[in-house]
């Protein structure tokens, strides 16, 4: 029988360091987390070659003693943790730092050459410890400023097994890159300095405001295209910027969240901002943000990995709730803006391109296609109208209404002064010319109207199945479906338990009228094993009510009175998230007076 043994101390610390220090961004997050935690207002990050040469962090915290950087660089080993809550039930649920596990410095140390200096505030001198590979090679007195600073070279030097997955330079350095984004992100009050290569990268000053570092590291446009988010219930608080859903990417690397100042990558709270954004962007783009969660220390665990970006709440259904609800709110109750400005390139061809290309031109300002109908040709400076083929009219028309509003300036969107190809209002406002995409904008309107009727009875009631279907599943999911069956049944699905795997579906949403019970009742209870709360319904839902208005409004195409014009415009100002259509496209945009002068040569 084989012999059971201890392990060598070396290679226990290179087993745990494996899951610490998996390549330079994590051990340096580590570092930064350490100089947050010591109280630093001033963080200084150096970087060579990605993070594969050096990694260096300087901070003007409160410093140790040579005692306390010996006992530092030994596992299980922190300050972290006050001594009244030392060996007492529940004391890391209470922990407010961002470090706790007493792992990071003896990790890296073991896998990497790693210089440790550091002089309390008050003392004569500082103390310097050299630990390489898991061995003390070197200790003395040492010459810096109050603070800490700690170096890393070598990495994985003499485990060439781990260093040989590490990827290039390149991706190193950007890893090491959105480390230091999004802790200096959680904390505008402290400066952050970076420099790689010799060349600064970041130099954020200390002291800003949350939505100003916000901008500064996440896209300054994010200032004029974003909505303050500040809401609270019970002992939940959310705060952040979140981007107009015009203002949106092709990847989801521009959301930040952050639970108790903590950055992390949990599925529940990305599943939350998919499903506040719903009917807002299309399915292939993504919103732009930053949140910050906060709530009581207990009721969310940290101590779930040893790199703690992950996270598990108390009550997951409260937290992903609350965030769906606040964010939607911030995206209602901010304004109706939308991405006030055109895309530059249509605007420079509109500057040199005949008026042939104006239709598509506009199109293109609205991030839509735009053609001729099939098998028409439009001449230059007309557009095919109606339904008879050779039938000409006018690129641009206008009709004057009595109820006309005589100053343009009365209203945010202007008055209406014309039509463009049957698809685009021109209105004039005090600062500008608005552009009005007519379908965009009706779409968006009809969609707030049926959820404004939707969300009482006429969303609850239910379509009554002549022949109850039995759903098969596994036994969990049927428990997961049975304990949401009361909630469930507010959205018009009526389920029952039918056996120890088995639900019978006695009703289904009126407004999901032909859909699959059992692979409705399968995505549920999927969603409800992910998230422990089921949204998955209302986004369906919310679908086919964007669905049902993008047929029901005003096609492009069609030619609007004045009156009409003026109508839409009025209830675009006083309608939640009209500044965007459906899928997230803008649905207005403005020129303002100089840049209409800049396009004939004025100044």
């Amino acid at each position: 029988m084989p012999t059971i043994r201890r392990l060598p101390e070396t290679l226990i610390n290179r087993i745990a360091a494996g899951e610490v220090v998996e390549r330079p961004a994590a051990a340096l997050k580590e570092l930064v987390e350490n100089a947050i935690d010591a109280g630093a207002t001033q963080i200084a990050v150096t970087l060579v070659e990605g993070g594969l040469g050096r990694i260096e962090v300087t901070d003007n915290g409160c410093g140790m003693t040579p005692a306390e950087m010996a006992l530092a660089l030994e596992r299980h080993a922190t300050s972290k943790l006050p001594d009244a809550l030392v060996g007492e039930e529940g004391a890391i649920e209470r922990v407010v730092t961002l470090g706790f596990r007493g792992e990071a410095l003896p990790s890296i140390a073991s896998v990497a050459r790693l210089t440790l200096e550091s002089r309390p505030h008050g003392a004569a001198e500082g103390w310097r410890r050299v630990v390489d590979h898991g061995l003390l090679t070197d200790e003395g007195p040492a010459a810096l400023p109050p603070g800490t600073r700690v170096r890393v070279e070598e990495l994985f030097g003499k485990v060439p097994a781990r260093r040989k997955f590490l990827r290039s330079e390149r991706s190193e350095y950007a890893a090491c890159l959105d480390v230091v984004r999004r802790l200096a992100m959680a904390r505008p009050d402290i400066r952050f300095d970076f420099e790689h290569g010799g060349r600064r990268v970041l130099a954020l000053q200390g002291g800003e405001g949350l939505a100003e570092r916000v901008a500064r590291i996440v896209d300054r446009a994010l200032a004029d295209n974003g909505t303050a988010v500040e809401i609270a219930r019970g002992s939940m608080r959310l705060t952040g910027v979140a981007g107009l859903p015009t203002f949106n990417r092709g990847v989801a690397d521009h959301q930040y969240l952050f639970v108790n100042g903590r950055p992390v990558k949990d599925r529940l709270l990305v599943g939350a901002v998919r499903g506040a954004y719903a009917g807002m962007l299309a399915h292939d783009r993504h919103a732009v943000l930053a949140l910050f969660l906060e709530l009581p220390t207990e009721d969310v665990d940290v101590n779930v990995h040893p790199a703690k970006t992950e996270v598990r709440f108390r009550e997951p259904a409260a937290v992903r709730g609350f965030l769906v609800s606040g964010l939607r709110e911030a995206l209602s109750s901010g304004d109706k803006r939308s991405a006030h400005l055109p895309d530059a390139a249509a605007m420079n061809r509109w500057q040199r391109e005949p008026i042939a290309a104006r239709a598509p031109e506009l199109a293109s300002i609205f991030g839509r296609d735009w053609s001729p109908p099939s098998g028409q040709v439009a001449e230059p400076g007309r557009a095919w109208h109606g339904p008879e083929a050779g039938v000409l009219t006018p690129l641009g028309r206008a009709e004057m209404a009595a109820d006309v509003p005589a100053e343009a300036g009365d209203y945010p969107l202007g008055v209406a002064r014309g039509q463009v190809a049957d698809t685009y209002i021109v209105a004039e406002a005090a600062d500008g010319l608005v552009l009005v995409d007519q379908h965009a904008a009706h779409e968006r309107l009809v969609l707030e109207r049926l959820r404004a009727a939707g969300t009482g009875e006429a969303l609850a009631a239910g379509q009554v199945l002549l022949m109850p279907e039995v759903v098969e599943l596994d036994e969990p999911a049927c428990d997961r479906l049975e304990g949401e069956a009361e909630r469930l049944a507010a959205y018009g699905l009526a389920i029952e338990r039918f056996g120890p795997a088995a639900l019978l579906v006695r009703a289904m949403p009126a407004v999901l009228r032909g859909a699959d019970p059992e692979r409705l009742l399968r995505d549920l209870a999927d969603d409800l094993a992910g998230h422990g709360e089921s949204l998955l319904l209302g986004e369906k839902i919310e679908h086919v009510l964007a669905t049902m208005a993008c047929h029901g409004s005003v096609r492009a195409g069609r030619r609007l009175t004045v009156s009409e014009m003026n109508a839409l415009l009025r209830e675009m100002e006083c309608t939640p998230r009209s500044g965007q259509c459906n899928h997230g496209r803008p649905t207005w945009v403005k020129l303002s007076m100089a840049d209409v002068a800049k396009l004939f040569g004025r100044h």
